[in-house]
């Protein structure tokens, strides 16, 4: 009970770095990233079966995907490509390509909240396509550490 009460309260955490965000777009986007990251994490603990499914975390996990993907698109303003950022130049180069990547995530992310799966093997199915598009996202539009 303890590991799923910790788990609910990472992704409240990430939930709440939603709500304040900054007025410094990069680090808002991060700390966007980082609740996607308390998110995923979880959710991959639940489909690699090393915590137990639970319906009330795997809700949370794909409520907090569909909430970044509709406020994301937000805090990529021209200008915001240099400083302590990840954001590929492909961003703003690829303005289209950028937009299309970021519409499938929305749509992908609604996809699997409206599904509310109930059990572990419809979680996998809602979640696959929402890690899929992350992590396509992340190999066209993201920078590698250095």
């Amino acid at each position: 009970m303890f590991r799923i009460a910790s788990l609910a309260l990472i992704l409240i955490v990430g939930a709440v770095s939603i709500a304040h965000a900054t007025d410094d777009v990069i680090t808002t986007r991060q700390k966007l990233m980082a609740a996607n990251g308390a998110a995923t994490g979880a959710a991959a603990g639940m489909a690699k079966e090393e915590i137990a499914f639970n319906p009330v975390i795997a809700k949370a996990a794909l409520q907090n995907w569909e909430a970044v993907a509709f406020s994301f698109g937000d805090y990529f303003p021209e200008g915001s490509n240099t400083g302590d950022t990840r954001a590929s130049p492909k961003i703003w180069e690829d303005a289209a390509g950028w937009s299309a990547a970021l519409e499938k995530f929305r749509a992908d992310a609604s996809a699997a909240v409206a599904a509310d799966p109930k059990d572990l093997d419809s979680f996998k199915t809602a979640m696959s396509a929402v890690t899929a598009n992350c992590q396509s996202c992340h190999e066209t539009f993201r920078l590698e550490r250095n």
